[in-house]
């Protein structure tokens, strides 16, 4: 395929145009269902595509992943966490892109770890506009092959993990799309205690902006880019007051991390998964299926992963989302 081809995709009986971001070309999977296939390119010889399965802006949407050979994979444990061999770059998967409210998650409950809405008691959970914020101020999403383990107490913060894949926050000036597969470099890392918990923001940029090249470390940021870590800081700590909870307290009193203890935690965390995926550790509800980990005793076959999705209701078009979420907040700490 060709850098600006255009290729049609088939929804049942409406088609979408498509324009790909680079030459490599991914074969969708077959399916029983026309689920939506939406070509995600990503920028270092890595090609992912989605599968969307329920209407976007309901409970019943999922969106899975397949990889380059048309197989359905998890985005959680089949992604790998390195992007090069020096193991200097890395993957991230984007959940929400930059300027949006919607809270989109990988699942770590359900099998293959789609990524959906995250649910507060019974409605989707969209993130408020805290004035001057307006949804999350970054690309936000997860690095693969990482897990906070909630039995490890955390050394420097005295607190256990949050059962979750790192955060991530992409501070780049790309909007990425939802699903998107980016290489990124790492800068530095923040930790929020939320609700008693252990939770990393490791602060990254994709390796293609033209920010990237001067880059290199935590400091980095605050000489090229004023102020956004600040602002970091600030989101973090008030967004979720308009939903009536008190302020997120950080460790470190709310410093950003260097470099070097990011890589750190991100190697720590992915021991951590290895047990996780490994079985050495209780999953505790966490669904580990995965189809490409060498020696996981989760591991299914494609027949299984095929019939996994198959079973979710067919994609199609977007609810309308209700102009509350445009709503300004205010907050006075």
């Amino acid at each position: 395929m060709q850098r600006g081809a255009v290729f049609r995709v088939l929804i049942g009986a409406v088609y979408r145009t498509i324009t790909p971001v680079c030459q490599y070309a991914v074969s969708p999977y077959t399916f029983t269902h026309k689920p939506f296939v939406r070509s995600l390119t990503s920028t270092v010889k890595m090609s992912y595509s989605v599968l969307e399965k329920g209407y976007p802006n309901t409970l019943d949407y999922r969106m899975f992943f397949v990889n380059t050979s048309g197989n359905i994979i998890s985005p959680f444990h089949d992604i790998p966490l390195y992007a090069n061999s020096e193991k200097t770059t890395f993957n991230m998967v984007v959940e929400i892109p930059r300027w949006s409210n919607a809270k989109m998650e990988i699942d770590k409950d359900e099998k293959l770890n789609p990524i959906k809405q995250d649910v507060k008691k019974g409605k989707l959970r969209f993130v408020k506009n805290v004035f001057p914020h307006h949804g999350y101020i970054w690309n936000y999403g997860a690095l693969p092959q990482t897990w906070e383990d909630p039995n490890h107490t955390d050394p420097e913060t005295g607190t256990k993990g949050d059962q979750d894949p790192l955060d991530v926050c992409e501070i780049g000036h790309k909007i990425h799309k939802q699903g998107s597969v980016i290489q990124v470099k790492v800068l530095g890392v923040m930790c929020l205690i939320d609700e008693g918990e252990t939770d990393w923001k490791v602060i990254v940029i994709d390796v293609t902006d033209p920010l990237a090249k001067d880059l290199n470390d935590i400091d980095d940021v605050e000489k090229h880019m004023p102020g956004f870590l600040r602002a970091t800081t600030e989101w973090f700590r008030i967004y979720k007051i308009p939903d009536g909870k008190p302020e997120n307290n950080f460790a470190f009193g709310g410093e950003a991390k260097n470099k070097e203890f990011a890589l750190t935690v991100i190697a720590e965390t992915h021991k951590q998964w290895q047990g996780l995926v490994g079985k050495a550790v209780d999953a505790e509800g966490i669904s580990c299926e995965n189809t490409g980990v060498a020696g996981s005793p989760y591991l299914i076959p494609q027949t299984e992963a095929k019939s996994i999705v198959d079973s979710y209701i067919a994609g199609g078009s977007s609810e309308r989302i209700s102009e509350e979420v445009n709503m300004w907040h205010y907050v006075k700490l």
